[in-house]
């Protein structure tokens, strides 16, 4: 639980009172309590009131806010006020604004322009996260801390630029293993001193993005930055424990989002929180993997939904509304998949800037005869309703894929082989697959341990780290089955190629050797050809992207190539490694083969799917206590079918007990409770 003062869902959003005066804050108190909000995120953005000077600091308006909202039975989910910096500082000290990739000097404006090395920032935003801990230490209002918001963005000024030269010591030791682990001899890169390692930024390695010269250089700094930020993250995190110790903390993170290594900050955050922001046109089963990862990044324990619209989105090309019944069925896609809070941005719409049209559970309108605050009113009572049985539920899956940070950031800085591979693409379609299939996964770290799980699959497993290899090999040896694909174990850590023929470490644990790899253009393709009928793959199916060609080193061969030079290569095979088996799919197959083999895999190991039904309607399971609660999502326009067995259920939102075949109304929900099998 993540803090027993309010043991339900918590159910409330971003609130932003600064903005507004009493007129509006009265309105705020009635329409929370008609909607049932019980928490509010409050004091994000108010580092400038809060600190008018260098000197001064007033917190007489936060004191009424939060003595308001706890009167009127609204909790607190306090922000520390330092994503966005005071203008007086960035006025006053300079350093405290970035540089950008091309080198240009931020001046003051937006949000996150603070240098994460900035002495004046890290100074700044510890103390005032402090003397906020102090103050609100024993207020009953309190119930967690909200670090900053949505930490993201590079900086490459000069402060970051000796940072940078301080964390490279203290990975390498010596300028020679830098050396060594850059390749610095090609094109004549050699540093004979640290103070000659620049940044690779558009003035020196980088261009278009992920374009670089140096893979090594490069993704060393993204490891920088991400350390760098998280650093500032723990120490506002240090101070708060010293006044609030058993108060929980936490930083909303933003799913895939491509800067920070997620795994290594989970470790830091009591519970992690997100924002979720899909758009029209995002595919569910993307959504529920982004759940999912969110999930994993504390090996399956429960998260918060921090932040989702209650309609629409400012920012994104197409504000599309959520339709009648969408926002419902979204939160509780969140809960089904770990969530023990439903929150929003925002409670109450602003009337200016960038956010403004940007939805919110009050609208501009300023009274609850909207559309949107009957849906949200609606979904508080049933929220109400359900009060603690879901509150730190688990989930149960026996199917593991791995995702890593490190490994994304090195495929996609690769010099090569195409411009089209994109490693959140490729391990999303070997989870859409099984989000068809209605089987169970859990998003881990290559950290991870496998033992758990009878099935791992890591995708353009490209960067190997050490033991990992040899980790993945006791997994098979003991019975497991694991899977990986093209592009996998081609360089270490340091982007350095493991000599001796690709799949380098993995070499020995697939039993093949991949002798070269053929990228296609996208609209060229090749066909997997079954050699025989297994279970649900027989015939053929079209791949591409790349095709690694790959010679049997023990491997049983499976399906081969059907076009090219290469017609007869094997492009399916696998390996028996001591009790286990170990897979290697050398091209991106299309969808129907995908969802033909991991359910061969998944009827091998005895994982069956958690219920039997047609497109757009997603299963998802919790469990507490022995109890089992199966969630129902129905995405269609239109009633879905379900079988869900003979076992009589119970279904929490309309207390009606039920077994055999189940209609799910249209985008509905059913949430049923069982004993555990």
């Amino acid at each position: 639980m993540i803090n027993d003062k309010l043991p339900k869902i918590w159910y409330g959003g971003d609130y932003n009172p600064e903005q507004w005066g009493p007129e509006e804050w009265s309105e705020d108190d009635r329409m929370f309590k008609l909607a049932g909000i019980d928490v509010a995120t409050i004091n994000v953005f108010a580092w400038a009131l809060l600190q008018p000077d260098e000197e001064t600091y007033d917190f007489s308006t936060l004191d009424a806010t939060m003595d308001r909202l706890y009167n009127n039975g609204v909790y607190v989910c306090l922000g520390t006020s330092t994503a966005a910096h005071p203008a007086w500082m960035a006025k006053k000290y300079p350093d405290v604004t970035r540089v950008d990739v091309q080198g240009r000097k931020r001046k003051f404006g937006g949000r996150h322009n603070s240098c994460p090395n900035s002495p004046t920032y890290r100074k700044y935003s510890t103390r005032i996260a402090g003397k906020l801990a102090e103050r609100y230490k024993d207020h009953p209002a309190l119930l967690i801390w909200h670090v900053s918001n949505e930490y993201g963005g590079y900086c490459y000024c000069e402060n970051c630029a000796k940072a940078f030269r301080v964390w490279l010591k203290k990975r390498y030791k010596t300028i020679e293993n830098l050396n060594k682990a850059w390749n610095t001899r090609f094109w004549g890169h050699t540093f004979y001193e640290w103070d000659e390692v620049v940044q690779p930024s558009e003035l020196s390695e980088e261009w278009d993005g992920n374009r670089t010269n140096f893979q090594g250089i490069s993704l060393d700094y993204r490891r920088f930055m991400s350390d760098s930020l998280l650093e500032c993250y723990k120490l506002e995190h240090d101070e708060i424990k010293k006044y609030t110790p058993k108060i929980p903390i936490t930083t909303n993170l933003m799913g895939t989002y491509p800067e920070l290594d997620y795994f290594k900050w989970g470790k830091e955050m009591d519970v992690v929180s997100w924002d979720n922001y899909p758009s029209l046109d995002t595919p569910i089963s993307f959504t529920a993997m982004s759940h999912d990862l969110m999930r994993g990044l504390r090996s399956g324990q429960p998260f918060m939904l921090m932040e989702q619209t209650p309609s629409q989105q400012n920012w994104q090309a197409y504000n599309s509304l959520k339709r009648p019944g969408v926002m419902r069925l979204w939160s509780y896609q969140a809960v089904a998949r770990g969530a023990d809070t439903v929150m929003f941005f925002q409670l109450r719409r602003s009337a200016g800037a960038c956010e403004k049209y940007h939805g919110a559970v009050i609208e501009h309108v300023g009274h609850e005869h909207t559309r949107v605050f009957r849906e949200c009113a609606e979904l508080g009572r049933e929220l109400q309703q359900l009060s603690d049985k879901l509150i730190d539920a688990r989930t149960q899956a026996k199917v593991a894929i791995v995702y890593d940070w490190e490994n994304r950031w090195a495929t996609e800085l690769s010099s090569g082989p195409t411009v089209a591979l994109k490693y959140v693409d490729e391990v999303h379609k070997y989870y859409d697959a099984l989000f068809q299939l209605n089987i169970e996964v859990d998003m881990v770290s290559v950290e991870e341990d496998f033992s758990k799980y009878d099935l791992v699959i890591a995708p353009v497993m490209y960067m190997v780290k050490p033991g990992f290899a040899k980790k993945t090999e006791d997994f098979v040896s003991s019975g497991g089955t694991f899977v990986t694909t093209f592009f996998s174990g081609i360089v270490n850590e340091n982007d350095l190629v493991t000599l001796g023929g690709y799949p380098g470490e993995l070499r020995s644990l697939l039993g093949i050797w991949a002798e070269e790899i053929d990228a296609l253009f996208p609209d060229q393709k090749n066909r997997i050809v079954m050699k025989q009928p297994w279970g649900e793959l027989q015939g053929e199916y079209d791949c591409g992207l790349l095709c690694d060609l790959i010679h049997s080193e023990g491997a049983e061969v499976l399906a081969e190539y059907g076009d090219d030079f290469y017609q007869g290569m094997p492009v399916l095979t696998r390996n028996r490694f001591g009790s286990g088996q170990a897979y290697y799919i050398a091209s991106s197959p299309e969808e129907s083969f995908l969802q033909g083999f991991l359910s061969n895999l998944c009827a091998e190991k005895g994982i069956k799917p958690l219920v039997l039904a047609g497109d757009g309607l997603e299963s998802a399971r919790r469990v507490k206590n022995g109890n089992a609660y199966l969630f129902l999502l129905n995405h269609n326009a239109s009633p879905a079918e379900v079988q869900i067995g003979e076992i009589e259920q119970k279904d929490l939102l309309t207390n009606e007990t039920v077994k055999g075949t189940v209609m799910v109304p249209a985008r509905g929900v059913m949430i049923l409770e069982s004993k555990l099998d």
